[in-house]
């Protein structure tokens, strides 16, 4: 590991035994994210991210405690356009169910925050944020806050008449939170086995080329096209579903077949392109990083057309989401390796 220390304020008591601590808790956060993203996930699935219909930041990290407060929730779902146009006649007992998903992930999100932002004040003001990623650190921060309002930006779009979260706002929810992961991912690294260069060349095309996958999974849970087609590799009797193309240019976002379309065969592309990448940079040194590739890109790969032909039960479909997570950590940790290798090699 190779951290530099220095005098400036936030960084004045820094050490490598510190530095170590940092690095430990960068990867823990970035692991609260990665469950963030699958409760994320499991809320979409179980519809229950329409439950709440208020934001309150504070005072809503507490859940209904009494049945005079359960009375009230209730009551403001039963006038909102999602229960009068799909759930209507929905007992209290099944509200309670899908607020449960709903407060949960926005509880988590308050966690997360307070795991992140207490521990970074703390830093700052003790003098032990390692020299020279002050300010990334607390451009995460603000990531963070940002994700909050993104996520009740999101919501909203669902308390209208169409009763439906719009697909566009909860791929930037979804991408948002990947680009959080990611910056944990990449700064626990630099830190750790010292500063890697910036993903180029092939590596960074693979992983746009992943980043976009998932972005277009979230536009397939948008719509719920993931409930359409049913099968693989055919759609109904045909590769290409018959409504492609029917929304004109807007066709990939608004079109739920053809972006179920889109998504399958960009995950196949996807696996290619990973496996390539692997045996592009096979190396011993990285033997390890380069089996978790692997090992990652296949089930995820296998656990997509498994959603698929069973309808996207909660179960897999929980499962697909956390796959996408994990295939994109272990893919960070193999091109950041490999960059900070050959960093050092040319050093």
């Amino acid at each position: 590991m190779s951290v530099s220390l220095s005098n400036s304020w936030t960084s004045r008591n820094a050490t490598a035994a510190s530095v170590q601590l940092v690095t430990k808790w960068l990867f823990g956060i970035a692991l609260l994210v990665a469950v963030m993203v699958v409760i994320g996930g499991v809320t979409r699935l179980t519809g229950s991210g329409l439950s709440m219909v208020e934001w309150r930041p504070l005072m809503g990290a507490l859940p209904p405690m009494t049945t005079l407060e359960w009375q009230r929730v209730y009551q403001l779902y039963q006038a909102s356009p999602e229960y009068q146009q799909l759930n209507y006649g929905m007992s209290l007992s099944e509200f309670k169910t899908i607020f449960f998903w709903e407060y949960f992930h926005r509880l988590w999100g308050r966690l997360l925050g307070l795991a992140f932002g207490l521990p970074l004040i703390a830093l700052a003001l003790t003098g032990y944020i390692p020299s020279g990623f002050g300010r990334r650190l607390f451009l995460l921060l603000l990531l963070g806050g940002f994700q909050g309002i993104i996520g009740w930006w999101m919501v909203k779009s669902g308390l209208t008449e169409t009763a439906s979260v719009s697909q566009y706002r909860l791929a930037t929810h979804l991408g948002l939170a990947l680009i959080i992961f990611s910056l944990l991912i990449w700064t626990g690294f630099d830190l750790r086995d010292g500063r890697g260069r910036p993903p180029s060349g092939y590596g960074l095309a693979t992983l746009i080329l992943l980043g976009i996958t998932i972005i277009a999974g979230a536009l397939v849970a948008g719509m719920d096209a993931g409930l359409l087609y049913n099968e693989y590799p055919l759609m109904g009797q045909n590769l290409v579903p018959p409504e492609y193309g029917e929304a004109g240019w807007l066709d990939p976002f608004e079109n739920p077949a053809s972006a179920q379309f889109h998504h399958r065969w960009l995950g196949a592309l996807t696996f290619a392109a990973v496996i390539v990448l692997v045996i592009k940079g096979r190396s011993g040194s990285f033997a390890f990083r380069d089996n978790l590739v692997l090992a990652a890109v296949s089930l995820q790969f296998t656990l997509g057309i498994l959603t698929l032909l069973h309808g996207v039960p909660v179960s897999l479909g929980g499962m697909h989401q956390a796959g996408a997570v994990i295939l994109l950590g272990c893919l960070l940790a193999l091109i950041h390796g490999t960059s900070a290798h050959d960093k050092r090699a040319i050093g």
